[in-house]
């Protein structure tokens, strides 16, 4: 797989410090039962790489210690780490927010026929990738058979509440664009995906988040396989916009790799760039237990031009009208 990582740095992007920890995002493994084209996790089913249940008490002693609010669990597929059931429900006991990113073909795999049940049952709001309302689009770009997998992934849910209008569990869909595009407008897109898909299905979900393909990792190696980095980067400069900087997600968010070393955001996890702690040991979970991040410098790179550009984009969507 090509490297994006050497064409980032230097960088022209601004320099941003942090704010208050209000998010704990925590990879919990690579191991997924899917292979999409626009992973920056590089995820699949032959990864080996899980958090252990070590790990996990370490991230649950960083949330009570900081009294953190919301856990965002992603992967891989989270769900598949074996912990994944015991550290939704000690998180919860803790009165913690807590978001599974769930890939919808998971519900429907032999052996997780319960974990629907489960999330409703604790609470967990759900956010669900479905790149495009369109099978093709959806087979193109995460795999053959993987739309009629999520429609029937989403049902699953419907009937537990998710998505209906007083259950309190909330159901949000992820649109990735198919290739080296910004995501349209947010709002507008909203409104065809519940239209489309009430109409065709009979799902109904409550928000759309619309997020944009970042430069590295399994995405970045096809637009230098392509020959279309150099022009996607353009894009994104051209279309950056500074009242995005306020909102981007590193200000509020740490990212926790499987191994329990931190970063400042998903992204540069995944290019292996730890979070600043002053010394060149990499910093790990019990390092933050009595530190205060508010006014850290954040590590920044080309790729944070993706997360400022057009509407800006995070992992919970748009961030600008």
């Amino acid at each position: 797989m090509l490297d994006t990582a050497p064409l980032l740095y230097p960088t022209t992007f601004p320099l941003i410090k942090r704010g208050r920890l209000e998010t704990l995002q925590v990879n919990l493994g690579y191991l997924c039962n899917q292979t999409c084209k626009h992973c920056h996790v590089n995820a699949g089913p032959s990864r080996t790489e899980l958090m252990t249940r070590e790990t996990i008490d370490q991230v649950l002693e960083l949330l009570a210690a900081h009294k953190v609010s919301l856990l965002d669990l992603t992967g891989g597929a989270p769900e598949l780490n074996p912990h994944f059931n015991y550290l939704v429900e000690q998180a919860r006991q803790l009165d913690v927010r807590v978001i599974d990113r769930c890939n919808l073909t998971i519900l429907e795999e032999p052996g997780q026929e319960q974990l629907a049940g489960f999330l409703a049952r604790q609470g967990v709001e759900v956010v669900a990738s479905l790149p495009c309302y369109l099978k093709e689009n959806v087979d193109n770009q995460r795999g053959k058979g993987v739309y009629d997998a999520s429609i029937a992934g989403l049902k699953r849910l419907n009937r537990l509440g998710y998505g209906r209008a007083g259950s309190g569990l909330l159901l949000s869909l992820v649109f990735n664009p198919q290739g080296a595009d910004l995501p349209p407008a947010q709002d507008a897109l909203e409104v065809d995906y519940k239209q489309r898909l009430w109409d065709d299905h009979g799902i109904s979900f409550n928000n759309l988040l619309t997020i944009t393909n970042m430069p590295i990792s399994r995405f970045g190696s096809t637009l230098l396989s392509k020959g279309q980095f150099e022009s996607y980067m353009q894009l994104l400069k051209d279309s950056y916009r500074p009242d995005n900087l306020g909102t981007v997600m590193c200000r509020t968010l740490v990212s926790i790799d499987w191994q329990g070393y931190v970063y400042d955001c998903d992204f540069n996890q995944m290019l292996d760039l730890p979070i600043e702690n002053g010394n060149d040991r990499r910093t790990r979970i019990s390092d933050l237990l009595d530190v205060d991040l508010k006014g850290h410098s954040i590590k920044i790179g080309e790729h944070c031009y993706g997360c400022t550009a057009g509407q800006g984009s995070s992992c919970g969507g748009a961030l600008s009208d």
